[in-house]
């Protein structure tokens, strides 16, 4: 049995530890088709009905296998495929689904990717639209190109080419037309903190590579989508798996905006700027909803469910807030990384510092948004327990009220009590202990009561003297 490793001692993580007991079961539903195949070829090797028992036997274990396979996600099959033997993962292979051919590919690695494409070619329904977006300068302008085919792609001198999860095929276009390998979806979110940005040595002169996450603010949950960007002999090269609205907002603006765009790096610039306009509209947003709990907030009486309601708020806008503070600090970084490597002109540099400023206008707003979610929050957790207290209260009043009642109901029950009322009537003495039950209930509470108004016209009275 082949392990699925991480070439190293860590502990195996519960996504690892999944991926090896789905490769354990299909390895185990493998091992036992061959032997069962065996067994039946010995058995019925000199009978008439050797093929047809044979064929029914394979087809029912693959049918099993198969059944496996159908709710495992591709990138899991993917790896599945990558640890078994060859022959194994090709029998892996054509037991999985058409439609889902071109999904496990992409998660493959090239060797493995173009035999099994070789193998099988996979037969998928409708046709995946081609999302590649070119631009080429124009007139002062960004003029987009309709890319509908790699000839498309080959005819145009774009400065950005901008693509959303490229396929395979997509990849391979840009390798064979630009020179430049980009690289696969996982390599996004794999690569550690410090090797986010770098540069690529090579004879002509050098690729940049950026990789920076772009805020994607959603009801249901915001998050940082990460983007890859590469600089290649002056067109930038930008790739991602979500659409955001920094770049559908960048992609009108270069079709309806004069500017100066001449170079990537232009380009690469006014993402950074829309992407620090967009988080500041973002934190508008925040601003705005945190009025609107705030509201709430400081009414005379909040109940404990508008209290569990203002806190998720609360915590929604909280992690929205931690979002852009990242986002605009990963934009920094990747400024700063420009900057330092010396690769803007003066104008460049100069709209670099400006983002830069703004950058450190926004960190303001963040941290009083911090305080204001810290205010709110302390304030509704007051509320949750001033309401408890109340409860507290009034279950002290109800003790305080039958203490005295209990004590005679103790009194009625004991044996003495039955040997001095003897003499009176069973239905007059204990109505009598009932009633005194019902008077010293009624002047405790009275007492309480009494207790309490005086308290608050002291405090009034203490008031009009201040």
């Amino acid at each position: 049995m082949i392990p699925i490793t991480n070439g190293s001692n860590d502990a195996v993580t519960p996504d690892r530890k999944t991926e090896q007991d789905h490769l354990r079961i299909v390895e185990d539903l493998i091992a036992r088709q061959k032997r069962v195949a065996t067994l039946v070829q010995r058995q019925t090797h000199d009978g008439p009905r050797h093929g047809l028992v044979e064929q029914l036997v394979h087809k029912q274990q693959l049918e099993e296998l198969r059944v496996k396979l159908v709710p495992l996600p591709p990138d899991t099959i993917a790896r599945l495929l990558e640890a078994l033997p060859p022959d194994e993962s090709l029998l892996v292979w054509d037991l999985v689904a058409d439609d889902r051919g071109a999904e496990i590919l992409d998660q493959l690695s090239d060797a493995l990717g173009e035999t099994l494409s070789l193998a099988r070619r996979p037969v998928a329904g409708p046709a995946k639209p081609i999302n590649i977006h070119a631009f080429e300068p124009h007139a002062g302008r960004l003029r987009q190109i309709q890319i509908n085919s790699k000839d498309d792609l080959a005819r145009i001198k774009p400065i950005w080419v901008d693509l959303l999860a490229p396929t395979r095929e997509e990849r391979q276009w840009v390798a064979e037309i630009f020179g430049l390998k980009l690289p696969d979806a996982d390599d996004l979110t794999d690569l550690e903190e410090s090797a986010r940005f770098y540069f690529e040595d090579d004879d002509d002169g050098g690729d940049v590579h950026l990789h920076s996450d772009f805020l994607l603010e959603k009801k249901d949950a915001s998050r940082n989508v990460p983007v890859a960007f590469i600089l290649h002999k002056n067109i930038l090269f930008s790739m991602r798996d979500e659409e955001l609205p920094v770049f559908r907002l960048q992609r009108l603006r270069a079709r309806i905006q004069p500017g100066n765009v001449s170079h990537g790096k232009d380009v690469l610039l006014d993402l950074y700027g829309a992407d620090v306009e967009y988080s500041a509209d973002t934190l508008e947003d925040i601003y705005a909803e945190l009025e609107k709990v705030g509201r709430t907030v400081l009414s005379p009486h909040v109940t404990d469910d508008e209290a569990a309601t203002i806190l998720s708020a609360i915590a929604q806008q909280e992690d929205l807030n931690g979002r852009i503070r990242r986002n605009v600090l990963d934009t920094r970084r990747a400024l700063s990384f420009l900057l330092r490597g010396r690769l803007l002109s003066p104008e460049q540099q100069n709209e670099a510092r400006q983002i830069l400023r703004d950058i450190d206008s926004l960190d303001g707003h963040t941290s009083f948004l911090f305080g204001k979610i810290n205010f709110l929050m302390d304030a509704t957790v007051g509320f949750i327990n001033i309401n408890q207290n109340k409860r507290v209260s009034k279950l002290t009043t109800i003790g305080v009220v039958f203490t005295p009642i209990n004590i005679i109901a103790g009194i009625g029950g004991m044996s003495e009590f039955s040997m001095m009322t003897r003499d009176v009537p069973w239905p007059m003495a204990y109505g009598v202990l009932s009633a005194a039950m019902v008077v010293m209930g009624l002047v405790t509470y009275q007492a309480l009561r009494y207790r309490e108004r005086h308290k608050a016209r002291a405090k009034v009275g203490a008031g009009e003297t201040a």
